[in-house]
């Protein structure tokens, strides 16, 4: 498939196009306008505003990284747009020290986002959703087609967030009673209070607080638990353990070889993945003892659980399970299921997909590695035939380590990173600023057309095949 220009009407040609307005793309708004660069720039984003995971902004639940690893603050202490300062202007900053806590409240942090966001509004096109991305060559420039018509650029950044991972039992039921837990609060509003019956499939942070949401929102429904794991685990929350997250182990990580990434990446994954924090555990555990106490018992925890199958009707799901090792199977049946099964890395391997599925089209003009991953540079640059700058902002964990993996704390400094990466570009191409729509009209009579040049050395291309 190719971008139809003569059908599509034609936006505006930006020097630099954002590709999502989530936290990582807002960061760069925040050090392009600090930098005070020269190009043009614009960010679109698919949903009507800034709001930050609006289906898991459930009450008392925090954020797990510290509220100064903020959109700024690494990077620029002094900037108008840390979080204390939103507080300050907000004038609740003396509430939120009195508060006593270490991590903020996930409903002021984005809340916080928000703020933020609402000072490039003038930059951003919302409810703009990127459908597919091409490279037309006659005008040597990224072509982005959208619902709301075709974008031009000369650089391009992809920082959409990763896709929500449904394992593929799940994905033709998914609808008002399977869902992902990123669709948690809206599914939850339209089912109502009167579910009798609900499984959480998963063992992370976002599983455990969906359960400790659920005792409250849900009193008297029967819940399960199911996972492949013996049991719900701490997330290693050690302070050394927490290198993972500090500007040098980017480059540590980064010129580690293949298989020293894949070990690190083995042995660190507990910090993020498949584990909670303590106080949650806690409370949740607290609160099954306590049911028990009062005599109820509608906690159904299904540990080293597999789902062997999954079927749908208006009425709910049924599960068919087994236990992993006794080879056990038991039949349910929920009235609702949630996925909280995370989501997948850029890469390759079982959890991970090759590229964002928004680049499938010129996916075969990406550099690889001879492991077929993404090639991507230390400034978050994907290597390409056209020679045109394409940046992921958010989407490197397998090339740049666990700071890469949706956490706030590095991407103050990967914006910095990515921002003197493009003035370094437009510094050496220096390309007409052209942000009128009539600079370049001649380019909406015309099909994209793929452009190919000779394979740079050490890069490794996909075939059209692939």
């Amino acid at each position: 498939m190719t971008i139809n220009l003569a059908t599509a009407p034609y936006r505006h040609h930006y020097n630099v196009l954002g590709i999502g307005f989530g936290p990582s793309n807002i960061a760069l708004a925040i050090a392009f306008e600090e930098a005070k660069t020269d190009f043009t720039a614009h960010f679109i984003e698919a949903a009507p505003d800034a709001t930050w995971q609006p289906g898991m902004l459930l009450s008392g639940v925090d954020i797990q990284n510290h509220p100064m690893r903020d959109l700024v603050t690494p990077r620029n202490p002094r900037s108008h747009y840390t979080f204390l300062n939103y507080l300050h202007e907000m004038g609740r900053l003396y509430d939120f020290l009195n508060l006593g806590i270490i991590y903020a409240l996930r409903k002021d942090y984005a809340k916080y986002i928000q703020w933020v966001a609402a000072h490039f509004d003038h930059l951003v096109s919302y409810r703009t959703r990127a459908i597919q991305v091409t490279y037309e060559r006659r005008h040597n420039c990224w072509c982005v087609l959208t619902n709301n018509g075709v974008f031009t650029a000369d650089a391009l950044i992809v920082g959409t967030g990763r896709t929500r991972n449904v394992p593929e039992q799940f994905k033709q039921h998914l609808g008002a009673r399977l869902f992902h837990f990123c669709d948690y609060a809206f599914r939850m509003q339209e089912l109502g209070p009167k579910l009798s019956s609900i499984a959480v499939i998963g063992a992370s942070q976002s599983a455990v607080e969906l359960h400790l949401d659920l005792t409250k929102r849900l009193p008297d429904a029967q819940i399960y638990g199911i996972h492949r794991s013996f049991s719900m685990r701490q997330k290693d929350t050690s302070p050394f353990s927490d290198h993972v997250y500090f500007p040098d182990f980017i480059d540590y990580f980064f010129l580690a070889g293949s298989e020293a990434r894949e070990e690190l990446q083995r042995q660190l994954r507990p910090t993020n993945y498949n584990s909670a924090d303590i106080d949650v555990l806690h409370q949740l555990y607290l609160g099954i003892y306590e049911e028990r106490l009062d005599g109820r018992n509608r906690f159904h925890l299904r540990n080293n659980t597999m789902i062997d199958s999954v079927s749908a009707d208006e009425s709910g799901v049924s599960l068919c399970l087994r236990e992993r090792f006794f080879h056990t199977t038991e039949s349910i049946h929920v009235d609702a299921v949630v996925l909280a099964t995370g989501f997948l890395d850029i890469g390759v391997g079982q959890g991970k997909e090759p590229y964002p599925q928004l680049l499938a089209e010129i996916a075969p003009e990406l550099a690889r590695t001879e492991c077929g991953g993404l090639l991507v540079e230390r400034d978050y640059q994907v290597r390409t035939q056209t020679g045109l700058p394409l940046f992921l902002n958010g989407l490197c964990e397998s090339s740049h380590g666990l700071g890469d993996a949706g956490s706030f704390s590095l991407l103050s400094l990967r914006a910095s990173d990515i921002r003197r990466s493009l003035e370094g570009y437009f510094t050496t191409h220096n390309p007409a600023i052209q942000s009128e729509a009539g600079k370049h009209k001649s380019v909406v009579q015309l099909d994209a057309v793929k452009h190919t040049r000779p394979v740079q050395p050490e890069a490794v291309y996909a075939h059209r095949s692939a």
